[in-house]
């Protein structure tokens, strides 16, 4: 029987896989079964820290707006200041006003005290 000479597309599929985990240390980035086991671990790993950013950016923007609402030296909370932005039909989003909070404190505690009138 001849031999069959195999084709190019397994390799080159194996070649696109190991681009991708050419920064991984030891087998993980030289042996085929193993590059294969670590990408998809790295892909599913992106996934879900992906998701847990974004809750550790919210959790931030909330402790911010209320260490500086709190710190106006009034009996006034995060929860409070959220709850009249509602009543009075603002839009702005805790991104902007831990921004605000930030930049120009002055201007967190004219809105906190305009809403509160």
């Amino acid at each position: 029987m001849t031999r069959i000479r195999r084709g190019y597309i397994a390799r080159r599929r194996r070649t696109k896989i190991r681009l991708f985990v050419s920064s991984f240390r030891g087998a993980h980035s030289r042996l085929t079964r193993s590059i294969t086991q670590q990408k998809i671990r790295a892909l599913v790993s992106s996934h879900r820290d992906r998701d847990k950013q974004k809750r550790n950016f919210r959790r931030l923007w909330v402790t911010r707006i209320n260490a500086v609402i709190r710190g106006n030296k009034v009996s006034y909370s995060y929860s409070r200041l959220i709850n009249n932005l509602y009543k009075r039909q603002l839009i702005l989003n805790r991104k902007i006003l831990a921004q605000i909070a930030i930049l120009n404190r002055n201007c967190l505690y004219t809105i906190s005290n305009d809403i509160r009138k």
